[in-house]
């Protein structure tokens, strides 16, 4: 896989399709000039886009406890980081113009790093406050990530999605499998399992710290794009990706409190969501690269939701002797509707800049839509004392999510018009 732009023909065609002028071409510097390091910097950050969220469902349990959390706290607690995601997307194109996207992702490192001390740190407050702050901080960074796959890596746009999407999945699996164990090691302390998420974080930073000192072409011009908000197919991306990324927050939420509902213990339950989610490796590395080698992804769409609600119901209702092969069916699925959602963002933009602004609607709306179905959860188990109706809200999800998916899945460009900034 040859990744170097290796002449000023190539930087050209490649700036041309970014609607650069050809100006630019004469004073830019190769785009990746180390595409091998920037790689490993993606890895290394998408690592880091789930330990905050999913390390704290195995222990919220002890957490309510130990802090004395109501069960209304406790459900907003899971809906909080999900909600911040979507509340604090829109800043992330913002920021990327004022500062330059690879600068805005290594502060943000910082950012979650300092989030995630706060929360294991001080009290109720500093759970809450670091919560939203690691929230808030995740929801920035993913939404620069397609945009700089899409800029350096368009012509491996659906591998190199399918790659730090894996890198995601596996963070969020070591995270729900290990935390536990983590906290019973170093003096049965869920403080410490939700702190030692910063070494991860700030090695993260380090490791991306040299794309700071490269300048990167294809955002040396700044757009403003118009016309997303009256695009069908952007608002189809839009709802196919919070639908889908509803479903798997309330698993990485929810999930293990409904298996220790249903008799398993603490460990067991973050074992089995761990395992779960480490499933995921495989589908989100694979379906990006299955859907892209049709005419278009709805079939994809479809059997990867399908898969997800499978295992979501079988987890839920069928008889815990199986409750492994439901919970890998539960990855399979999950990790290929994320993954997807993430591709589509690349395959329905014209360009790097319009799969940025596409990314900031789809992960700021959908996120903030995400976040209902946590909450939905939570109030459910409240007013019923029991799981059982959760299974509406799954299949509920489930179907929006294949009818949106059916739209974004087609072989379309959002129609959007750019313009170019001054200065």
């Amino acid at each position: 896989m040859n990744l170097e732009v290796k002449s000023t023909t190539e930087l050209k065609a490649l700036l041309i399709d970014a609607e650069v002028d050809d100006d630019v071409v004469q004073h830019t510097p190769p785009v990746v000039m180390r595409p091998w390091l920037l790689l490993l910097g993606l890895i290394l950050v998408a690592l880091n886009l789930r330990p905050a969220l999913s390390s704290l469902s195995p222990l919220l349990a002890e957490v309510s406890q130990s802090l004395g959390l109501s069960a209304a706290k406790a459900g907003l607690l899971t809906t909080l980081p999900v909600l911040c995601l979507g509340l604090f997307a829109p800043m992330a194109p913002i920021l990327a113009r004022r500062f330059g996207a690879e600068r805005v992702v290594l502060g943000i490192l910082l950012t979650l790093a300092a989030g995630i001390i706060l929360r294991s740190s001080f009290g109720e407050v500093g759970l809450f406050a670091g919560s939203l702050i690691a929230g808030a901080s995740i929801g920035i960074i993913g939404v620069l990530l397609p945009g700089i796959v899409k800029r350096d890596f368009a012509k491996h746009a659906g591998t190199m999605t399918g790659v730090y999407t894996m890198a995601l999945c596996l963070g969020a699996a070591l995270a729900a499998g290990s935390t536990v164990p983590l906290s019973k090691y170093f003096g049965d302390s869920w403080t410490f399992g939700l702190g030692f998420w910063i070494l991860p974080a700030l090695a993260a930073a380090l490791f991306w710290l040299p794309q700071v000192g490269h300048k990167h072409g294809a955002h040396q011009v700044a757009y403003r794009v118009k016309g997303l908000l009256r695009d069908p197919l952007a608002w189809q991306v839009t709802l196919y990706m919070g639908l889908q990324s509803s479903l798997a927050y309330i698993v990485f939420g929810w999930l293990p409190s409904i298996l220790i509902g249903r008799g398993l213990t603490a460990t067991e339950a973050g074992l089995v969501l761990s395992g779960s989610v480490i499933v995921q490796l495989a589908s989100s590395l694979a379906a990006p690269w299955l859907a892209t080698r049709g005419k278009d992804q709805r079939l994809a769409i479809v059997v990867v939701m399908l898969l997800t609600l499978g295992g979501l119901f079988g987890c839920l209702y069928a008889p815990l002797d199986g409750l492994w092969g439901w919970a890998i069916l539960l990855g399979l699925g999950q990790g290929g509707t994320f993954s997807l959602a993430l591709t589509l963002i690349v395959l329905r933009s014209r360009d790097s800049h319009v799969a940025a602004n596409l990314s900031s609607m789809a992960q700021g709306i959908g996120y903030t839509l995400a976040s209902m179905g946590p909450f939905a959860v939570g109030l459910v188990h409240d007013w019923t004392g029991g799981w059982n109706a959760v299974g509406w809200i799954f299949a509920v999800i489930g179907l929006g999510a294949i009818i949106a998916g059916l739209g974004a899945g087609r072989a379309l460009y959002v129609q959007v018009t750019s313009e170019k900034l001054q200065g």
